[in-house]
């Protein structure tokens, strides 16, 4: 099995060297990872500037874009093959929910499924990386799973993955989640600059909104590891025959506006 690691963290992060040391014992590995945190960069591509990849004394590759980019690179031209899987974290921090949404993790996992290849984003909760040899054990285990399942190296999916910050003996078993929501962000932090300009901080992420059971909320918050299937489809299918009633008014009116 062939695996390649990247993250939104940065290639010196605790979270992705525990990782890279707990997968190497169950698959040829490869780090390509940024060189500096790009924590909230989604799935942003660098196309204005060139982006240059180098290598750190530990084996670990580095470039200076966004974990999109990393893997970008990676897939098309940096490593060569074809990786078996892409496996992006593990972050520092929860990334459930709305978070999903704007996360470099879940953005470099994502990155990989679009190319077709099976892809998970590890994430712990609670920021600080304590408990990280076990949350890396604990990717390593559901890793071994998917290989088991025959899932590995097949049909392409994304799995976005949260682990608690216990004991690895406390954690409790994974469970299949939908994603909660958070309440919106709280309020823009304005300062002044040394140079008397006003600076622009966004805020805090708002609290969960929609942690009921069965969300990724409840999940962790009860020392499960939460684990929900991802897709990139933004349509929304419920409510196409609502939309296309109301484009064929539109297109109805303009006509007779037209009309002579």
């Amino acid at each position: 099995m062939k695996i390649l690691i990247s993250n939104d963290d940065g290639y010196q992060a605790p979270g992705l060297v525990a990782l890279y040391e707990s997968l190497k014992t169950i698959a040829e590995v490869e780090v390509v990872a940024p060189e500096h945190n790009n924590s909230a960069k989604s799935n942003a591509l660098t196309l204005h500037s060139p982006l240059y990849v180098h290598q750190a004394p530990n084996g670990f590759r580095y470039v200076n874009g966004t974990p999109a980019d990393c893997v970008h690179i990676a897939l098309t031209g940096l490593l060569g093959y074809r990786p078996d899987l892409v496996v992006s974290g593990i972050n520092n921090g929860a990334n459930m929910g709305d978070d999903t949404i704007y996360s470099g993790t879940v953005g470099a996992a994502m990155e990989g499924y679009l190319f077709g290849i099976p892809a998970i984003a590890f994430s712990q909760v609670d920021r600080g990386w304590t408990e990280i040899e076990a949350a890396a054990a604990k990717a390593r285990e559901i890793v071994q799973q998917m290989q088991q399942q025959q899932l590995v190296g097949d049909a392409p999916w994304l799995l976005n993955v949260n682990i608690p910050n216990m004991p690895l003996e406390a954690i409790q078993p994974l469970k299949l989640c939908r994603l909660g929501r958070r309440h919106a962000a709280e309020r823009v932090i304005i300062q002044e600059s040394p140079r008397g300009e006003v600076m622009y901080w966004i805020g805090s992420a708002g609290a969960a909104k929609d942690d009921a059971e069965g969300t990724d909320f409840h999940a962790t918050a009860h020392g499960h590891v939460a684990v929900t299937p991802l897709k990139v489809d933004l349509t929304d299918h419920e409510n196409l025959r609502y939309w296309a009633q109301t484009a064929a008014r539109i297109a109805e009116a303009a006509e007779k506006e037209a009309a002579p």
